[in-house]
């Protein structure tokens, strides 16, 4: 018998700010740590708030887009990623109020699977369509483009 999977749901988290730049947080039953660079004053024990913000991108693209070619069925194999973020510190420096702190991201996604470039065109059009994590820069007006390509 299938499981059938909630479309709606409330995520809690739990967490706690061990100094002004470490966080620990508690979700599904695992901690992270969120933390700043030893220069920013932090022990640098995880990636920062931002880092952890545009890194979601990358895991939201790997398990969406996995999704997608299996819905598909396309082979994409395994993904690699590489990305540039430019991103205005303004407000993180307290200079400035800032709308777009990250105002463009680009994403290459680069797959070794058998998978053509059309069918990882289509895989690619259908991931745009379902991540979350894109959909939130989308809709903060980041200029977001995501390239796919064979590796």
């Amino acid at each position: 018998m299938a499981i059938r999977q909630k479309t709606e749901m409330t995520i809690k988290l739990a967490a706690r700010g061990t100094s002004h730049a470490r966080s620990e947080i508690e979700a599904d039953g695992l901690t992270s740590v969120i933390d700043e660079p030893v220069a920013r004053g932090g022990t640098n024990e995880g990636p920062s708030p931002t880092v952890t913000a545009y890194s979601a991108l990358i895991g939201c693209t790997n398990v969406i887009g996995h999704k997608c070619a299996q819905k598909l069925g396309i082979d994409i194999g395994h993904l690699s990623f590489e990305m540039e973020v430019d991103f205005d510190r303004r407000g993180v420096l307290l200079i400035d109020e800032v709308d777009v702190p990250f105002k463009a991201i680009r994403l290459n996604v680069a797959a070794d699977g058998p998978a053509s470039q059309e069918e990882l065109a289509m895989v690619a059009a259908e991931t745009a369509k379902y991540c979350p994590i894109s959909k939130l820069y989308e809709q903060a007006g980041t200029d977001l483009t995501v390239n796919w390509r064979k590796a």
